[in-house]
């Protein structure tokens, strides 16, 4: 057994030993990691097991303490290599944090590159990875300054020349490191955009873009070469979108990037999807849905036939919904056939087609084409007009479960969408049997978390609005922290409204309501609004009320009476 794995083997049940050592073979995370993420023990526990196992101090990084000329006596690729932090030094030795205490070699290399006795430490290995991550990236961003780049211009049409500064080592570098750094920091998405006087790369991270330091104005044109030689796009054409897919690993993930490049007037931006395999939660109670709201799609999901709709903006989360309902519903005695474009991520026992329209592989055409596979659960993954609407809805009276989604605000609005796309009263009200509406909120740092020290305040504020609060109840905030990256918050889950079809809304649709009709009525019928089922969060001390407001419209939710 490793020594690693036997530092903290006695902290856990024989079950869950097994659980983490299968996440850790899957993932190639460090076990202490696997067992915080799963909750199997507190992070200090599992920090101060491997540190004692290790021989090695146990310290907290504090970012403010760390010094730009200790951080510079490591070489960059060394600190990446051994994941090292430097925190100290004298004349003939230095202080270094280390994100595997077990690396036997470190100190050796360190010691020899630096001519200093080195004394290893052990921190939390996600703060030395990420500290490692911005400080060396702003070092390699800054040292490009002085490198013997080609400099070529945007709108040069030397293919050659353009192929060769997309290789060259420095570009290789940085591009690998915005990635690397993107993936350690959570980002869903990297946007690489030119502007007349330089160019800005950000992350968006929980639903919000934030700046990260970014290479030079002159690196513009290999940088984006860079990224479409690695997504198979042709680097000669910038007058026109394309789009591609980059496969890689990173940090032992395996990571589906999807590339979207447009031509602006000061070159090509350039987005990035980052789908990372290894964090999707397929799980119906993983994904935020209370109990009561996961018990009845439950029950709608083992239905043998209908529809069922998740809505929302593009970001919500939709297709993770529909993901993890595909997969509470699978069994080896259904047939589940997917339409999507793009395919996000791989479904065991799902056979998944991707779109083509280029080729005349339409969403109706294939949803056509599905039905003579004989599956009894078909997921569409976008309604875009009446065609498809119609064979989707035909599908559900046929012995079909559909799945598919629509963009909409609320779950209401979805019935009066396919009215509009052409489809009969009587169709929508036989087929629809559940309507998902959501959207995705910040969760608090479980890190920072503490009672807010305003909650007199809040609930004078609040005495007479559209949240109720009691006497004991008490919200929550971060406090901020170098894990949050000072914002109070570290990861997103959904807030949902379900709207069940029943003898009360059906009828409704027969005679064309419009959406705020029929949601009021369901409201009375007990539905759970968007800002409700936010609030009800809150209260659980999930999220925070500035959140839920943010993301959801003043008329989600109805007076409170």
């Amino acid at each position: 057994m490793p020594v690693e794995h036997a530092a903290i083997r006695n902290l856990l049940s024989h079950e869950q030993w097994r659980t983490a050592q299968a996440m850790q073979t899957a993932t190639g995370q460090s076990l202490d990691e696997i067992l915080i993420e799963l909750g199997f023990c507190t992070q200090e526990t599992a920090l101060a097991a491997v540190a004692e196992r290790a021989g090695l101090p146990l310290v907290e990084l504090v970012e403010r303490e760390l010094d730009a000329r200790v951080i510079a006596l490591i070489p960059t690729e060394l600190a990446f290599r051994h994941q090292a932090l430097p925190l100290s030094a004298t004349p003939t030795s230095l202080r270094v944090a280390i994100a595997d205490p077990f690396n036997t070699t470190a100190a050796d290399d360190i010691r020899l590159v630096t001519g200093r006795d080195v004394e290893l430490v052990y921190a939390n290995p996600l703060d030395v990875r990420r500290l490692v991550e911005e400080h060396y990236t702003r070092r390699m961003i800054a040292d490009t300054a002085d490198d013997d780049v080609q400099v070529l211009d945007e709108n040069s049409d030397d293919i050659g020349d353009l192929e060769t500064m997309a290789r060259e080592a420095t570009v290789v570098k940085l591009v690998n490191l915005i990635l690397r750094q993107a993936v350690q920091e959570r980002a869903s998405d990297v946007h690489v955009e030119p502007f007349e006087k330089g160019m800005q790369v950000r992350y968006r991270i929980d639903g919000i873009l934030h700046e990260v330091p970014s290479p030079p104005k002159r690196l513009q044109a290999a940088i984006i070469s860079r990224l479409k030689i690695m997504a198979s796009l042709d680097i000669a054409e910038r007058r026109k979108p394309q789009d591609g897919r980059i496969k890689t690993r990173i940090a032992g993930r395996e990571i589906d990037i999807r590339v979207s490049t447009v031509p602006t007037l000061y070159g090509e931006s350039v987005v990035l999807r980052l789908l990372d395999r290894s964090a999707m939660n397929y799980g119906l109670p993983d994904i935020g849905m209370l109990p009561d709201t996961y018990r009845k799609i439950e029950q709608i999901i083992t239905l043998p036939h209908g529809m069922v709709l998740a809505t929302g903006p593009t970001g919500s989360g939709k297709t993770t919904t529909l993901y993890a309902s595909l997969t509470a519903a699978y069994s080896t005695e259904k047939k589940i056939l997917t339409i999507e474009d793009p395919i996000e991520y791989q479904l065991h026992g799902v056979n998944q087609i991707q779109v083509h329209p280029q080729i005349g592989l339409t969403f109706s055409a294939g949803l056509r084409s599905i039905l003579r596979q004989d599956p009894d659960i078909i997921m569409v993954g976008e309604i875009r007009d009446g065609e498809t609407a119609e064979i989707a809805v035909h599908s559900a009276l046929t012995g079909h479960l559909v799945f598919s989604t629509l963009h909409t605000n609320d779950a209401a609005s979805a019935v009066t969408r396919l009215l509009e796309m052409g489809i009969e009263p009587y169709l929508v009200a036989s087929s629809v049997e559940a309507v998902v509406a959501q959207r995705l909120v910040r969760t608090i740092c479980p890190n920072c978390k503490a009672p807010r020290p305003d909650m007199d305040t809040q609930r004078l504020e609040l005495a007479d609005s559209e949240f109720p609060l009691g006497d004991s109840d008490l919200l929550y905030m971060g406090r901020g922290c170098e894990q949050c990256k000072h914002s109070g918050y570290r990861g997103r889950t959904g807030i949902y409204e379900l709207l069940v079809m029943d003898n009360a809304i059906r009828p409704l649709i027969m005679d064309r309501a419009p959406a705020a009709v029929i949601r009021a009525i369901a409201c009375q019928h007990g539905m759970r609004t968007l800002r409700e089922d936010g609030w009800r969060k809150v209260l659980l001390g999930v999220t925070t009320l500035e959140e839920v407001v943010r993301v959801t419209r003043q008329d989600d939710i109805e007076p409170v009476e």
